[in-house]
């Protein structure tokens, strides 16, 4: 029987469906190596490799989209390649581009080595992925440990700074506590599941398949829905939802700016991929725990997110903080996933609008952050948008967006998600989110005033402002923000392509 085993295992090995991933970890390797065999004033191109890596990479999953291996689970039940698999790849894909541009623009102010920069990026893609397709808690835990311990390294990366020394080490200690909870959880799901015998094959309780399948004929089991909520206990903790944000301010002012986009844009979709996949097929059956649950997590990451950015005047942080209420907004997308299926793609083109909105926010602050970009407080963008209205008009549309106002990308992510939560009778939930976004509009449009309006204003007599040199945008620069811009107010106006693209 074991024999069989391995042959069965063995044959689901499909190393081929597995490139992207592959791809991108031997180009991190190879960052290395070309760092010890280049000469050192060729050093500075070898960043390029990895962005060229990430492009080809990229333009392959879009163009073998639909695989013959969608659906199969490989490697023995460790990877389910699925459509929303895919989806995450091209989002962790284009993420992690846009931060490797975001750190051609701040690395270059220090003296901290690049190299080992983009490698960490490129490791951390990989196991983004991985993490996305996992069909097993070992495959899910080992991933995840992966990425968090990635992001242990970037966040402190600017070694030679106080405040950023400070955010690796909470963000360490608050990290290894999410990931004890959540491995206890998995040992508990584990211990009420035990090993299964299934047509002569013996699966565990790691298995996601197992687990849904021994929690439809027993949803009562107090064991399994302990360790699913401790389970989901850990989620929240990554994708920063109440009362697991804590972390989120700190570290966000603290980490370097291409390292904070990252955390806010692709930890968060990572967070919430997991989520769609434990909720709609894993616990599933425990939905009548799950949902009031989810949703009082979900009404008061939004509330507490909006509330503590209201007095914020640190543009990291108030990112931070802002996006602590985003994930509140996809928490209901997620519960609203339960009873209307088309939810989880609502949830998905949120992402990509908060992608493009995100990116193209921390990209202005790039260009404005210098070698200490801890410190970047709003008053530092007064009078860019007379000096720099490239910068001024980039800025305002990704507030705007991540405001939810019309006609941009954002608008239309609230709007999808609000109407799946209508179609799911969370009103009272809906009536939050309003309210959130209500709130938001206040923090959100300060920044742009300061930005904007207070640039013609003027100041009491002997006052001065601290204005902060701008570094000037270079023509790849001055691209990538109006591209980002540019989708933002295009995906307002038309969401065709990307919705179809998501219902495939």
């Amino acid at each position: 029987m074991s024999t069989e085993l391995l042959k069965l295992v063995a044959g689901s090995n499909q190393w081929w469906a597995l490139t992207p991933e592959i791809t991108v970890a031997c180009a991190a390797l190879a960052l290395l190596v070309l760092e010890i065999f280049l000469p050192k004033e060729q050093h500075r191109f070898i960043p390029h490799f990895a962005v060229v890596t990430l492009v080809m990479v990229l333009g392959s999953v879009a163009v073998t989209f639909e695989h013959a291996w969608l659906g199969e689970q490989l490697f023995g039940g460790l990877i389910k390649l699925s459509q929303l698999g895919q989806i995450a790849r091209v989002f962790f894909l284009l993420s992690s581009l846009l931060v490797c541009f975001l750190a051609t623009i701040c690395l270059p102010r220090t003296r901290m080595p690049r190299v080992e920069f983009y490698h960490i990026v490129l490791v951390v893609t990989a196991a983004l992925m991985l993490l996305a397709q996992s069909n097993h808690f070992v495959m899910f835990f080992v991933a995840l440990e992966t990425v968090t311990i990635g992001f242990y390294i970037l966040v402190s990366y600017f070694r030679d700074n106080a405040l950023t020394l400070e955010a690796g080490l909470k963000y360490l200690v608050l990290g290894a506590l999410s990931s004890a909870i959540m491995l206890f959880g998995i040992v508990l799901i584990y211990g009420a599941v035990g090993r299964v015998e299934i047509d002569g094959v013996v699966h565990t309780g790691f298995e996601y398949g197992v687990v849904a399948d021994f929690l439809r004929h027993n949803p009562h089991n107090f064991l399994a829905t302990a360790g699913a909520l401790l389970v989901l206990c850990g989620v929240a903790f990554k994708i920063g939802a109440f009362p697991f944000q804590i972390w989120i301010p700190d570290v966000y002012q603290g980490a370097p700016t291409p390292v904070t986009a990252f955390l806010a844009v692709s930890s968060k979709a990572a967070g919430f991929a997991v989520l769609l996949t434990l909720v709609l097929n894993v616990f599933a059956p425990l939905s009548a725990v799950l949902v009031p649950v989810l949703s009082v997590l979900a009404a008061a990451t939004i509330i507490a997110g909006n509330l503590a950015a209201l007095s914020q005047r640190n543009a990291k942080r108030l990112m931070g903080l802002s996006g602590v209420s985003h994930a509140g907004y996809l928490l209901m997308g997620v519960i609203a996933a339960l009873s209307v299926p088309a939810a989880a793609n609502a949830v998905w083109f949120y992402l990509f609008t908060y992608l493009l909105a995100s990116m193209a926010v921390f990209g202005v602050m790039a260009h404005l952050a210098g070698a200490d970009d801890t410190h970047q407080e709003l008053d530092h963008y007064e009078k860019i948008a007379r000096e720099r209205p490239l910068l001024g008009a980039v800025l305002a549309v990704g507030l705007g967006s991540l405001a939810g106002i019309p006609p941009l990308a954002g608008f239309m992510g609230k709007l999808l998600i609000f109407v799946a939560a209508f179609q799911a009778h969370l009103y009272g939930l809906l009536a939050v989110a309003i309210g959130g976004v209500v709130l938001s509009i206040y923090y959100y449009f300060g920044w742009i005033k300061a930005a904007w309006f207070e640039t013609w204003s003027l100041n009491p007599a002997g006052s001065e402002v601290s204005v902060r040199p701008v570094t000037v945008p270079s023509w790849i620069g001055r691209t990538v923000l109006t591209a980002l811009a540019l989708a933002t107010v295009l995906l307002g106006f038309y969401q065709e392509p990307l919705t179809s693209w998501l219902m495939k």
